[in-house]
Parts: C-alpha cells; sequence; structure tokens
C-alpha cells in the first residue's frame, strides 16, 4: 500500500497516495521517506457539495491517477500529458467563453 502507514493518508492507487501528515515529512527530511513524493503547499477550499457539482459540471478534467505523470514527467508537461491520456489537447483550449 502506498501509505506505509502514514497518519492522515487516502489511498489512491495501491501504489499512490495522498496525505497532510507531518510524520511523512518528517521522514522525507530523515531520507526514510517514500521513494517518489511530491510535495505540494497552499490551499484551496469549496463549500459544502461544491466541488461535486463542478465535477458533475464537467468544469475539471479527471484523469486517472498516473506515477508516470506524477512522478516521471517534468512539472511544466505534467498537465499536458494527463489532459493527452483522456484525448484532450490543451493547446486547443480557449480560454473565451461563447454563445452561439
Amino acid at each position: 500500500a502506498p501509505h506505509g502507514g502514514w497518519e492522515s493518508t487516502l489511498e489512491i492507487t495501491d501504489r499512490i497516495g495522498l496525505t497532510t501528515s507531518k510524520d511523512i515529512l518528517e521522514a522525507l527530511a530523515d531520507g526514510a521517506g517514500p521513494k517518489d513524493a511530491v510535495v505540494a503547499l497552499g490551499y484551496s477550499g469549496w463549500s459544502k457539495g461544491q466541488l461535486e457539482q463542478e465535477m458533475a459540471e464537467n468544469s475539471w478534467l479527471a484523469v486517472p491517477a498516473s506515477e508516470d505523470i506524477l512522478f516521471r514527467q517534468p512539472v511544466e508537461q505534467r498537465w499536458t500529458v494527463a489532459a493527452q491520456q483522456i484525448g484532450v489537447d490543451i493547446h486547443l483550449l480557449s480560454g473565451e467563453v461563447g454563445h452561439a
């Protein structure tokens, strides 16, 4: 299991976990953490049910979790490669809104 006993870890796949655990940061600093890790700091918040509604409205592009994308692809290419997994070319998307 990816969580390796780390506190407050959500198993995404059998090899990928998502955590808010301080103990894993300490282990990484000591060289005892997982072989592959991405450390991200920040905050995002949604009201109750907001994220679920946004997902239902296709406001997000959801792709399967991928070790290759998370740990092998250069950061600047991850978004593009992830979108390609579901047949989306990011370069063809428009930031403009239109009405027909």
